[in-house]
């Protein structure tokens, strides 16, 4: 029996075949980004910039990358890191880097503005600007950010806030609707809740939504500037390659021509996918979009049916939980209906009529903002 997968974060089912590709005469110049940059990279970076709302981007291979610079850009003596507990552990790498560099490092609660407040009130000392690090949604909660309330905060300090918007680029956009449960555009957190500031810094990998395995800076532009002449790793590191910097290139055109229709096709599979959870009286975090996490079942272990799926030929995420493993499901626009009823189904099979009954029928959520 051929595996279905639901372990797969192409949520545009965006591939990039080789033959899709603009063709070119080597990989690499040779040369480290700040002596000269890759054939496109510019072009690609300022294209981005603008789908984000930002005035200027700077792409690399990876957020490891991208926070390792970030990491001492900050640790100047004059910024103090507070980061979100529920980052992605890439970023709280670079916030822990940072703080081995001498930056003062707080942790505040998941998505609590108030919390933050509150740790700024008693932290913020004068003279040291807060740099505030956060996800823009979080597929664990299934909850955009309040990115608008941190900023405020932020701004009272004279600080910046630092967006890790891996999950969302290319999947969330301005103006979301009934019609557009994602928003418009694909261009992220910030476009979904109307934002765009000097003060606001975008670090994300175009590795998901997009299918490419390049990261990208956005932001001020004299901000960026500073970034580039400062980078570490655009003089230590090897570029991205020729080939990655196309396939991102053509990841935005595609983007231009079809990305929203794909967003609502997506949008559907993931509809279908929350309304056959429904039926089964199961739910799951994540709203509408498209990484859904099962919430805990009753005497349901997660591991067992996480192997159960897999013999009916369902692969699945088994995610850690803070109390027990759980069951994730990643859908992408490439899913046909029959393949989200047939995991549904498998699902049916592998718990049995009694979940139905004792649970009872599960709403289905929209993406919304996270108020913890």
């Amino acid at each position: 029996m051929p595996m279905l997968e639901f372990t797969s974060a192409l949520y545009l089912g965006l591939r990039h075949p080789s033959r899709s590709l603009r063709p070119w005469d080597r990989l690499s110049l040779g040369q480290p980004a700040l002596l000269a940059e890759p054939p496109g990279a510019v072009a690609t970076a300022a294209e981005l910039a603008a789908l984000q709302g930002c005035e200027a981007a700077v792409l690399l291979p990876s957020t490891l990358h991208l926070f390792f610079d970030l990491a001492a850009l900050f640790a100047d003596g004059d910024r103090a890191i507070y980061r979100d507990a529920g980052s992605y552990p890439i970023a709280r790498w670079g916030a822990e880097r940072a703080a081995s560099l001498g930056s003062p490092l707080y942790r505040f609660a998941h998505h609590d503005a108030d919390a933050l407040r509150l740790l700024l009130a008693r932290t913020a000392r004068r003279g040291r600007a807060p740099v505030v690090l956060v996800d823009g949604f979080c597929p664990a909660c299934g909850r955009v950010a309040p990115l608008a309330d941190y900023l405020a905060l932020v701004r009272r300090y004279g600080g910046l806030l630092v967006v890790d918007d891996t999950q969302a680029l290319g999947v969330l956009g301005a103006a979301p609707d009934a019609a557009a449960p994602y928003g418009r555009g694909g261009g992220g957190t910030p476009r979904l809740v109307g934002l765009s500031a000097p003060d606001l810094l975008l670090g994300a990998s175009l590795a998901k939504g997009f299918g490419v395995p390049v990261a990208a800076l956005s932001g001020d532009a004299a901000l960026l500037r500073r970034f580039r002449q400062r980078s570490a790793c655009r003089v230590h590191c090897s570029p991205p390659s020729v080939a990655v910097i196309h396939a991102a290139a053509r990841a935005l055109a595609v983007n231009r021509s079809v990305g929203d229709a794909l967003r609502h096709r997506l949008a559907g599979r993931t509809r279908r996918f929350r309304l056959g959870l429904g039926r089964l009286g199961v739910a799951a975090d994540g709203g509408m979009f498209p990484a859904q996490v099962l919430r805990p079942l009753h005497g349901v272990d997660a591991r067992r049916l996480h192997g159960e799926l897999r013999q009916r030929g369902i692969r699945s995420l088994l995610l850690r939980g803070s109390r027990a493993p759980r069951l994730g499901f990643l859908i992408t626009a490439d899913h046909a209906t029959g393949e989200i009823d047939a995991c549904v189904a498998a699902l049916a099979a592998s718990l049995g009529p009694s979940v139905h009954q004792a649970h009872g029928p599960a709403p289905v959520a929209r993406t919304q903002t996270c108020r913890a």
